[in-house]
Formats: C-alpha cells, sequence, structure tokens
C-alpha cells in the first residue's frame, strides 16, 4: 500500500468536510507470535496492519497486539470528508474540551462512522493539540490487546502488562490508571464496537478527565451508552454523495450523472465509495456513470463489490455491501433473534420506501406461511426481531404522512435490500414473495373505497411494483399480480392514472409471463391498463387493449360472463373519443339488455351501463329518446342505489351535459350543480371526474350570463387539471381554449392572450394542427 497522507479540507463553500481517498486501500490482516515467556510488541511502523479478530465472544489471543495505536488502522483513508458540516464541529469541539464525556456514532455499516472519526482524529492530533488513539473494539480479543497496547503507550510497565496478560491483573484498571494519569490529554477512539457487551463486561468504557472517548458502533439502543452522547449517523445528501463520485472518477460523468448514480445508491458513503473506485479502475473498458446506472439494475450487489479490492472475504467483509449486514446479522442470531434475518428477507421483497407498521403486525405474519421460513418467522417473534434490527441500525422507524394521517412506518436502506435479496436463498424466494402480496393485500382498500382511502393507500405502490419484481414461481406471481390490480383500481378512483397504468402494466406483464397471456390475473391487469391509458388521453391505446381483452373474454370465458360485459362497457369510453359514436352505443345496450337479463334491470351494473348510454344519446342528438331515458334512469338509480352512489352521480352528471347539448342551460342549470356536489362527495374536489363536472357548470352559467363564477370555475378546472392530468391532456387543452375564449368575451384580453400563447404550441403537437380546439387557440392569439 502506497504511503497516503490523509487531510482533511475545506469545501469551496466553507462548510462541512469531505473525505476521498487518492487510491484504493486496504488492510492485511495478521498474527504476531510470541514464544512463551517474551513480551508483545506494542509499537511498530505506520504500514498497513490490523489484527486478525478472534471468534465473536471467546478469548482471543492475549499476547497479539496492534502494530500501532497511534494512527487508525483502517481499510480505506479517505482524503475528504463530504458532508457531516454540522456533527463536524460538534465532534471538534467535543473531543477538545475537559468534561470528559463519552461520545457515540452510530449508525447503518457503511454510512462512514469510521470516516468521521478517523477525521476528528486527524484533526486534533495534527499540531500536538492531543493525544490520539485508535483502538479496534469489533472483539474481545482486539480490544483487549489494544487496550493493553493503549495502556503501555501510556507508561505502564512490562510486569504490570504480564499480570494483566496472566490473569493476575484487571486489564480495564490498568489501562485506566494510566489514562486517568496521561500527562498528555487525550482522544481515545473505540472503533467497530458493534458488540457492546465486550465494551461494557469488562469496564473498558469509562470516563476520564483527561480525555474524550469517541465510540463508533451499529447498535444504538444498548443500556452500555447509557450516560454518553448518542450521534445518528445517515446517508450523505445526494449533492454530497454526487461529489464522492465525481472525487473518485471525475472523468466518468457529469454532476448530473453523478446524482443519478448516487440516488440509485441511496447515498451510502460505503456503495459510493466502492462504485468510484470502480470506475476509477477500470482497464479493458470504460464504463461512464451513464453506463454504471443501467447495469446497477442487473445484479446491483454484485456490481457495487467489484469496486472492492480482491482478497479474503471474510477479512474485508466490512469494505463489501454484499457482507457487511452479515456481521450484524451473525451478532444477531448469536444473541437469540435468528429470526432478524427472516424479518430483513420480507421487507427486502418491499421498497426501500417506509414500510406501515401495520403489514408486519402479529396476526398477519401469522396468517402467511412464513414459518416455514429458515430461521421461521412467526407472529410472536416480530417484535424481538424488529427491536433487533433497529438496534444493529439495519433498519429505522419513520412517521409517513398518508393522506393527512400519520402512520409509523419501518426504513430499510435500498442498498441493504438489494444485497438482502440477492442473497435469499432460492427456496425461499416465492414463499417470501406470496407473503409479501398477502400481507400488502390486507391493507389496500377493498371496493368503495374512498378518495382518502386512495390517498391513504398510495404509499403501498413502490412496495407493490417491488414485489412484481420479487415473483420465483406461478404462485407468487398470481398473488403479486392480484395485489397490483387491486391496489391499482383504488388508486385510480384517487385520480393518479399515471401510477395506476404503471403498476397494471407491471402486473400484466409478470402475470402474461408466469400464466400466459389469456390468464384471468393477466386479462384484469390489461383491462385496468385500458381504463389508465384512457384517463390519460391515449384513446386509440386504450381502445386497442380494450379491444384485445375484450376478443379473448368473448371467447375464454364467454359473452355473459361479468368481466366479459365489463369489457364490452368499457370500451365505449375510448369509442366515444375517436367519434365512433355509434358503436360506442352499441356496446353499452348490448351491456345494458344482457346485465338486465343475467343480473336484473335494477342491479347496480345494468343501471350503471344506462347511466352512461344518456350522455350519447344527447351527443347523437336523440332527443326524444333522451327525453324519455334520461329522467326515467335518474330515478332508478335514486330509488334503487341511493343519492350519493357513484351510478347516480353519473348518472345526474350525464343528465344535466344532455340539456346542456340541447341548449336548455336552465334546466341544466340545477342538475349541472347536484352533479358537481356529487362528485366532489364521491370523489373529492381534485378528482378528474369532479373538475369534468365543474366546467360543465362553468359552460352552462356562461350561457346564462353568470360571467363571473363561470370564469372562476373555468380557472379552477385548468387549474386542477394540470395537476390532476399533466398539462398535455386532451381534455386540458380543449377547457384551456374554452377559458381563453370566455375571458375574451369578458374583456380579460391580456389574460386570454397568455392562456392562447401558452395553449397553442401544445395543441399543434398533442392534437394538430387542423384540430378544431387548435383553430380555435390560433384565432384568439389573432
Amino acid at each position: 500500500m502506497s504511503d497516503v497522507e490523509p487531510v482533511v479540507q475545506g469545501r469551496a463553500s466553507g462548510q462541512g468536510r469531505v473525505y476521498q481517498a487518492q487510491r484504493d486501500q486496504y488492510v492485511t490482516e495478521h498474527h504476531h507470535h510470541y514464544p512463551a515467556g517474551e513480551g508483545p510488541s506494542l509499537f511498530g511502523s505506520s504500514e498497513d496492519r490490523a489484527v486478525v479478530p478472534a471468534p465473536r465472544g471467546g478469548l482471543g489471543a492475549d499476547r497479539t497486539a496492534p502494530d500501532s495505536v497511534r494512527t487508525p488502522l483502517v481499510g480505506r483513508t479517505p482524503l475528504v470528508l463530504r458532508d457531516r458540516c454540522e456533527l463536524l464541529p460538534v465532534l471538534l469541539s467535543a473531543a477538545c474540551d475537559e468534561t470528559g464525556n463519552i461520545h457515540v456514532l452510530h449508525g447503518l455499516g457503511g454510512c462512514g462512522k469510521t470516516s468521521l472519526a478517523q477525521a476528528v482524529f486527524n484533526e486534533v492530533t495534527r499540531g500536538s493539540r492531543r493525544l490520539g488513539l485508535w483502538v479496534n473494539a469489533s472483539e474481545r480479543a482486539t480490544l483487549r490487546a489494544g487496550m493493553l497496547a493503549v495502556a503501555a503507550d501510556r507508561g505502564a510497565e512490562a510486569g504490570e502488562l504480564a499480570a494483566a496478560h496472566g490473569g493476575q491483573r484487571a486489564s480495564a484498571d490498568l489501562v485506566w490508571n494510566y489514562l486517568h494519569a496521561s500527562s498528555e490529554p487525550w482522544l481515545l477512539v473505540l472503533d467497530n464496537a458493534d458488540d457492546p457487551e465486550v465494551l461494557g463486561e469488562g469496564g473498558w468504557l469509562r470516563q476520564s478527565p483527561r480525555g474524550t472517548v469517541m465510540v463508533t458502533t451499529r447498535q444504538a439502543g444498548s443500556p452500555v451508552w447509557n450516560g454518553a452522547r448518542l450521534h445518528h449517523l445517515g446517508v450523505l445528501p445526494v449533492e454530497d454523495a454526487a461529489l464522492v463520485l465525481r472525487d473518485l472518477a471525475p472523468e466518468a460523468g457529469s454532476i448530473e450523472d453523478a446524482e443519478t448514480v448516487a440516488r440509485r445508491l441511496d447515498c451510502l458513503p460505503l456503495a459510493l465509495t466502492l462504485a468510484g473506485s470502480f470506475l476509477s479502475r477500470q482497464l479493458l473498458e470504460s464504463w461512464s456513470m451513464s453506463d454504471y446506472r443501467r447495469h446497477l439494475d442487473d445484479n446491483p450487489t454484485e456490481l457495487i463489490d467489484q469496486g472492492a479490492a480482491p482478497g479474503n472475504s471474510e477479512r474485508n467483509a466490512r469494505q463489501l455491501v454484499g457482507r457487511t449486514w452479515d456481521i450484524s446479522l451473525t451478532a444477531l442470531a448469536d444473541d437469540g433473534i435468528p429470526e432478524c434475518s427472516s424479518l430483513l428477507r420480507l421487507l427486502s421483497c418491499w421498497s426501500s420506501d417506509p414500510v406501515p407498521l401495520s403489514l408486519i403486525r402479529p396476526q398477519a405474519v401469522d396468517a402467511t406461511r412464513l414459518a416455514a421460513l429458515v430461521p421461521p418467522l412467526t407472529g410472536a417473534r416480530v417484535e424481538s426481531a424488529l427491536r433487533g434490527l433497529l438496534d444493529h441500525s439495519l433498519v429505522s422507524l419513520v412517521s409517513l404522512d398518508a393522506g393527512g394521517v400519520p402512520v409509523r412506518c419501518v426504513k430499510t436502506h435500498g442498498v441493504v435490500l438489494d444485497s438482502v435479496a440477492a442473497a435469499v436463498p432460492e427456496e425461499q424466494r416465492a414463499l417470501l414473495a406470496t407473503a409479501a402480496s398477502q400481507l400488502l393485500q390486507a391493507d389496500v382498500p377493498g371496493s368503495g373505497a374512498t378518495a382518502q382511502d386512495a390517498r391513504r393507500a398510495a404509499h403501498l405502490v413502490p412496495h407493490a411494483a417491488a414485489v412484481l419484481r420479487r415473483v420465483a414461481d406461478a404462485e407468487s406471481a398470481e398473488r403479486a399480480a392480484l395485489l397490483g390490480t387491486s391496489l391499482a383500481v383504488c388508486i385510480f378512483e384517487g385520480g393518479d392514472f399515471q401510477a395506476a397504468l404503471s403498476l397494471t402494466e407491471n402486473a400484466a406483464e409478470v402475470a402474461g409471463q408466469w400464466l400466459g397471456a389469456e390468464h384471468p390475473a393477466t386479462l384484469r391487469a390489461e383491462h385496468r391498463a385500458a381504463l389508465s391509458l384512457f384517463r390519460l388521453g391515449r384513446f386509440e391505446e386504450s381502445e386497442a387493449l380494450h379491444r384485445r381483452v375484450l376478443t379473448i373474454r368473448e371467447r375464454v370465458l364467454g359473452a355473459e360472463h361479468p368481466e366479459t360485459l365489463e369489457s364490452r362497457q368499457d370500451i365505449h369510453e375510448p369509442l366515444s373519443q375517436l367519434l365512433r359514436t355509434e358503436e360506442c352505443m352499441a356496446t353499452l345496450r348490448d351491456t345494458a339488455r344482457i346485465r338486465s337479463q343475467v343480473l336484473g334491470e335494477h342491479h347496480r351494473d345494468t343501471l350503471h351501463a344506462r347511466a352512461l348510454l344518456i350522455e350519447y344519446l344527447a351527443v347523437a342528438d336523440a332527443a326524444e329518446e333522451f327525453d324519455s331515458a334520461g329522467p326515467e334512469i335518474v330515478a332508478a338509480c335514486e330509488e334503487h342505489l341511493g343519492n350519493d352512489s357513484f351510478t347516480t352521480v353519473t348518472a345526474r352528471h350525464n343528465y344535466a351535459f344532455g340539456l346542456y347539448r340541447f341548449d336548455r342551460s336552465e334546466e341544466a342549470e340545477p342538475e349541472a350543480r347536484r352533479a358537481l356536489a356529487g362528485r366532489e362527495f364521491v370523489h373529492g374536489p381534485e378528482h378528474a371526474l369532479a373538475l369534468s363536472a365543474a366546467v360543465l357548470l362553468s359552460w352552462i352559467l356562461g350561457k346564462l350570463g353568470q360571467v363571473e363564477e363561470s370564469l372562476s370555475l373555468g380557472r379552477r378546472v385548468v387549474r386542477g387539471q394540470e395537476q390532476a392530468l399533466g398539462r398535455e391532456h386532451p381534455y386540458l387543452l380543449t377547457n384551456r381554449t374554452g377559458l381563453a375564449e370566455a375571458l375574451a368575451a369578458a374583456g380579460e384580453v391580456a389574460e386570454s392572450r397568455a392562456l392562447a400563447e401558452v395553449n397553442l404550441p401544445l395543441c399543434e403537437r398533442v392534437l394538430g394542427h387542423d384540430d378544431p380546439v387548435t383553430v380555435r387557440t390560433r384565432s384568439l392569439i389573432a
């Protein structure tokens, strides 16, 4: 290993510090063995060295000492410490005060605890401001050997040390007597103290007026830390994480490319360092950061760990994202909580987004087959397993705002989840994926979900998407597809059509791969995808997908099957927007007729198909049938379904539209107001259907001369549809032009022109140069 002087330097902004290695550095571990009667060598050179740890919990080799306690013998020596701009000054001040406090740096493995401690160590020892002492506290053997070496450094005699080695004198007392009596103030770093009991049982952790103790650990909740000041380390801010990559591999990409990779690595310092090292060391290929980001989706853990130096993985476990968590899980198993690994494997089936604690309630866990895992995970052991993961910083507790309601959640770092998922035994993958789907499904609101339910369920979407990536057999695929489809129904009702489309497309792809293109689960997912395509204004794609699903359902399920009739009904939407009104009406009439025969005239589904037909009677100028059927259908819905049902509100809305279409605005106004109130009650005021009712009322009020309220509603619709549908949705383009025309008619010329100028290029791109809406928009500007 080449000699590298660690330097702590300020950022350009003058805040914080950054850590960076000039080149890869690794520690070679070895033992020194001494013949009986010879004392250990307590001091050595500054070359690479470390002590081989004894097995966890063992007594270790009492006569094995580190080559130095004056130098941090760590695997990578950063040159610049990124971020930590709030914590670093606090620790630098604490390291030099005279209160004798103990400071504990705790956090997830790989988050940079050792790097931060080393930055403090280097700074306070520079210029002989304070003596620095560094001890590897990962095992009893290394801790004992290191602390006795500290005593020797502070003046302990060979005989005293021999007595301590031989068990004839209390080792910790000897060390602390010399630390208390030190002629120089000191900073003592106890690094990687991931088993606090090792410190507590031997009395190795004490306070002294002569110095400050700084501990790095993954365990935050140990009683050994009572009285100490705890400092949590999380991941880096994305800007600083990107700089770590740029520092290591400046030629591999821009700062924007680095930020993209940093986000995919969840800004974990260890993963960033390994990624940067990989990019900087390539010989045969020259990947850019964009190349690296693309390959991360294939096998992230394996790729990240390629940035480590070749060597014995047992010795370098802390330097590998695929191995570093094993240290904590092994410790937890030794402590009698082997279920921690099974719980972490379950969490790895979901996303790194917060997971509601309700998903892993004991009763919910016992309703799955997780007890068949190795080791078994039962409801009775979930609490202790979760506490174990929390204590070792493998997960954290956070609060999530789900539709205005705070939800307690557990959050796991994305790199941890990737590496744990990659290491799941093959025979357990399907069981875990199936259980993960079941647990999520129990939290998805059922039929009749409100808009508030939909907003609360939105936080489940990334977890459902993750489960779809984890399926391992036909059963887990069917469960995951069912989950994705039912969750998409819920968030669709809440107005998030893009998320619903993405989820159903994923569900359809997974179901098709494992179950076949004509399996009911595949067709259900595709049907929901077609509905979302329509809401997003992609009418031709929606019609084509609806047609494909309808054709298969008619052949496989039969013409009278409820799912076939569902397809027959819903294809009317894209048909109407594609101006195929006769086809649209025919499919609704057929649906209503068959449902009436199979389900009854007043069944909800029969009435819904008839409620939809009202709109197209008006579009087709079938005034006589509209006047006959419209009021009758509305009354039947109110009588059999209630005033506030979705179908009744739909019937009122369509009837109000028909009255407006036939230029009967005075009759239409009260019906439109009732329709708007109903839409807002059922869906919420910002839902696309509520906005549709609002724009209808705006048109009616404009015809009645109630200009101020009409314009107010029109502005509300345009703002709301920009949020709900996106700036380029055909509905929004039409309504934006309609508002601009209404503003011009009301004398609001400047606002009208500004709106039209925004709308025209969008209309030309989305609708075409000769579309009527585009032509109207262009004429407003002219």
